[in-house]
C-alpha cells in the first residue's frame, strides 16, 4: 500500500474535530484504515495521532506486510519462552510504541479507543479480537491518560474512502470481474451449486505470481439455484447439493478481497433463454438499478437512494418480493449492513464523494426463484463511477444460448 496523504489529513482533522490527542485501533479493517497495513491474524494495534503520526505494533511473523507502515513496533504474541495472552504480551510493546509516538506513560493526552458494536470480514481462518482488553491495556500502560471510546470516529473514517483507496478497491472490483467472467462460462445443468461455485471462487486467488507475492486474495462465492435462490436476501449464503438444470435462473454471490480491500457483487444467470416471466423480472430489477443509479450524487440522501429503487420494484409488481434495504457501505467490510452509506428507507445518511457501496435490487418469491443483481459504486464530485460494469444486461447473463 502506497503513501496516502489524503488518509493521513482526514485522520488529523478527525482527531481535532473529536479532541482527540490519539486514536487506537486493533479491528484489522481500522489498522488497515489508519496505517495501510492489512493484518492476518488480528493481533496488530495502529494508533493514530493528531500530529500526523501513525505507528502499528505487529507481530513478528507479518513483518514484511507491515514494512510500509511509517512505524512499526514488532512483538511475540506467543512463544516457546513463556505462555501468556496476546494481550499480555503486547504490554510492553505498546508502551513502547506509544513512548515513540510522543505519547509516554505519563501522558495526559486524551486517547480514542476502538469499543462497541463492530463488523470485521474475515480473510483468514481465524481472526484475534481484543475486544474490552484494547482500553484496559491503554489504561495499563498510560494511566494518566483520557480515554473515551471513538468507534463513531473511526466509523466515519471508513465511510468515505481516499482515491488511493478507491484506486486499491477497484482493483479489487477487476479481480471479482475476471472471476465472474471465468465461473460463468463453466455454467450449465447438471453441476451442483457447490461446484458450480467452486468454479467463480477459485480465480479470486490465483492471481499473477508477482501479485501474490505483493498482496494477499481470495474470497467467498456462493451459488443458489431455482427455489434455493429464494432464500438469498437472508443474513448469509450458501450452497447446496441441488443440480443446476435447463432454464434455472442462478444466482451467484461473490465477496471477495485485494489487500485487505472487499468486494459485495452479485449476478443471476439464465441456463437458456428467458421466460416471459424470468424478463420481466430481470426488466424490474435493471430499472430499479437504473433509478437508484441516477439518484446517487454527493448530497442526496441515502433513503431517497432507496426509494428510487423501491419505488420502481413497486410500479412493475415486485414490491412485496424486495425483502432488504438497497444497499450498504463496502471496501473495509464486506456485509455490513450497518455500514455507512445505509441505502435503507429508514436511512439518515447523506452521500459524500469518496463513499463507496452496492446497490443491489432484488426479487425473491418462495417456492420458484430469487434475482439479484449487486454492483459496487464509488461516488465521485459529478455523480458516480460503476465499479463492476459486467454482465450488466440480460444478453450477457443469459448462459447457453
Amino acid at each position: 500500500m502506497k503513501s496516502d496523504p489524503q488518509r493521513l489529513e482526514r485522520i488529523r482533522t478527525a482527531l481535532a474535530a473529536a479532541g482527540l490527542d490519539a486514536i487506537a485501533a486493533a479491528l484489522p479493517a481500522s489498522v488497515l484504515m489508519l496505517s495501510g497495513y492489512c493484518p492476518v491474524v488480528g493481533t496488530a494495534i495502529a494508533i493514530a495521532t493528531a500530529a500526523g503520526r501513525v505507528g502499528v505494533l505487529a507481530p513478528r511473523d507479518e513483518r514484511d506486510l507491515a514494512q510500509n507502515a511509517r512505524a512499526v513496533c514488532l512483538f511475540d504474541p506467543a512463544s516457546l519462552q513463556d505462555l501468556r495472552g496476546t494481550a499480555d504480551a503486547a504490554r510492553q510493546p505498546l508502551a513502547d510504541l506509544l513512548a515513540s509516538l510522543d505519547l509516554p506513560a505519563d501522558t495526559r493526552a486524551r486517547i480514542g479507543h476502538e469499543g462497541g458494536e463492530a463488523s470485521q470480514p474475515a480473510a483468514y481462518a481465524a481472526v484475534h479480537l481484543y475486544g474490552d482488553a484494547l482500553p484496559r491495556l491503554l489504561a495499563d500502560i498510560a494511566p494518566n491518560a483520557s480515554l473515551a471510546p471513538a468507534g463513531a470516529v473511526l466509523r466515519a473514517l471508513r465511510a468515505v474512502k481516499t482515491d488511493v483507496e478507491i484506486a486499491a478497491i477497484r482493483r479489487a472490483c477487476s479481480v471479482a470481474a475476471a472471476a465472474f467472467e471465468q465461473g460463468a462460462a463453466r455454467l450449465h445443468p447438471g453441476p451442483t451449486e457447490a461446484e458450480a461455485a467452486a468454479h467463480f471462487r477459485t480465480p479470486l486467488y490465483v492471481l499473477p505470481r508477482d501479485d501474490l507475492d505483493e498482496v494477499r486474495a481470495d474470497g467467498f462465492a456462493w451459488c443458489m439455484s431455482g427455489p434455493n435462490a429464494y432464500h438469498a436476501f437472508a443474513a448469509y449464503q450458501r450452497s447446496r447439493g441441488r443440480r443446476l438444470q435447463s432454464g434455472d435462473l442462478v444466482l451467484v454471490h461473490c465477496n471477495s478481497y485485494v489487500g485487505g480491500y472487499w468486494t459485495d457483487v452479485t449476478r443471476t444467470y439464465c441456463l437458456g433463454r428467458p421466460t416471459g416471466r424470468q424478463r420481466q423480472m430481470y426488466d424490474a430489477v435493471f430499472a430499479a438499478r437504473e433509478a437508484a443509479l441516477a439518484a446517487i450524487c454527493p448530497g442526496a440522501r441515502a433513503s431517497d437512494v432507496d426509494r428510487a429503487a423501491r419505488d420502481v420494484m413497486r410500479r412493475r409488481g415486485f414490491g412485496d418480493a424486495f425483502k432488504h434495504p438497497t444497499g450498504h457501505g463496502v471496501g473495509f467490510a464486506a456485509i455490513d449492513h450497518n455500514a455507512p452509506p445505509r441505502l435503507h428507507p429508514a436511512s439518515a445518511d447523506v452521500l459524500e464523494a469518496g463513499m463507496v457501496f452496492n446497490v443491489e435490487p432484488g426479487i425473491y418469491i418462495q417456492g420458484e426463484c430469487g434475482m439479484r443483481h449487486c454492483d459496487m459504486v464509488a461516488i465521485t464530485p459529478a455523480g458516480c463511477e460503476l465499479l463492476t460494469p459486467f454482465h450488466g444486461d440480460v444478453a450477457s447473463l443469459s448462459v447457453g444460448v
